[in-house]
C-alpha cells in the first residue's frame, strides 16, 4: 500500500520542479500527480511552483478543488466510470482517459463548450488496464461527442524506463496517424524517455515530492 505524501518541502518541490523543467522543456507540460497527496499538504505544492494537478479520484477531485480549486489548473487523469463523468466535467480543463462507449455517451449529454479530452490506448495488450485497442481508435475519436486532443497511455511498469520507449514512440505513431497534438504519457520512472519520444505531458509523483 503506497502511503500518504506528508510533510511535503516547497523549496524541495520548486527544486525537483525546476530540474525537470530544464530537462523536459518549455514545450513540456509538468503535471503533478496529487492521488496521494493529502488536501493539508496542496498548499506546499502551490508554494513550491505546481500550477498543474492531476486526481484520480472524482471523491478527492471535489475535496481538493473547493479548498484550492483556485491555485491550480486540473485534470483527470484516473480511471474514468461512466456514472463520475457529470461531476468531473465542471471541475477540469481535460480528461486523459477517455476509454468506454459508456463514458461517451455520458460526454454527449453533460459536455460544456469548453470540454476536451484524450483517449487512452491500450498498448501493452494487457487485460487489466483500460484502453482502446488501437486498430479501433479511429472509429472511436469519430464517435466522439467532444474535441479529442490527443492521447494517452499507461506502458507496463518496468523498473529500466528504456523498456518504455516502444510503447511512447508508438503512440506518439498514433497520434500523427489522427492528427492529434498533445501525447499525456510517462511517470516518475520513465519520464525523460517519453520526453524524448514526443510527450507534451508528464505525469509525475514521487520525484517531484521527494
Amino acid at each position: 500500500m503506497v502511503e500518504p505524501v506528508t510533510g511535503l518541502d516547497p523549496a524541495r518541490v520548486r527544486a525537483n520542479l525546476e530540474g525537470i523543467s530544464e530537462v523536459a522543456g518549455p514545450d513540456v507540460e509538468i503535471l503533478a500527480a496529487t492521488k496521494y497527496v493529502p488536501g493539508d499538504e496542496m498548499e506546499a505544492l502551490a508554494e513550491g511552483g505546481i500550477t498543474l494537478v492531476g486526481e484520480n479520484r472524482l471523491q478527492d477531485l471535489e475535496a481538493k478543488h473547493e479548498r484550492w480549486g483556485d491555485r491550480f489548473t486540473w485534470d483527470f487523469i484516473g480511471n474514468l466510470q461512466s456514472r463520475k463523468v457529470k461531476g468531473i466535467l465542471p471541475l477540469v480543463r481535460l480528461i486523459h482517459s477517455l476509454a468506454s462507449e459508456s463514458a461517451m455517451e455520458q460526454l454527449s449529454k453533460h459536455s460544456r463548450p469548453e470540454t476536451a479530452v484524450l483517449v487512452e490506448v491500450n498498448l501493452s495488450g494487457e487485460e487489466t488496464k483500460s484502453g482502446i485497442e488501437p486498430d479501433q481508435l479511429g472509429g472511436f475519436i469519430e464517435r466522439c461527442p467532444v474535441p479529442v486532443e490527443g492521447l494517452m497511455t499507461m506502458p507496463p511498469f518496468v523498473e529500466d524506463p528504456e523498456a518504455s520507449r516502444p510503447y511512447f514512440a508508438r503512440l506518439a505513431q498514433l497520434a500523427a496517424e489522427h492528427g492529434l497534438k498533445r501525447l499525456s504519457m510517462g511517470t516518475s520512472q520513465d519520464w525523460q524517455v517519453a520526453v524524448e519520444e514526443g510527450a507534451t505531458i508528464i505525469r509525475l509523483g514521487t520525484v517531484l515530492y521527494a
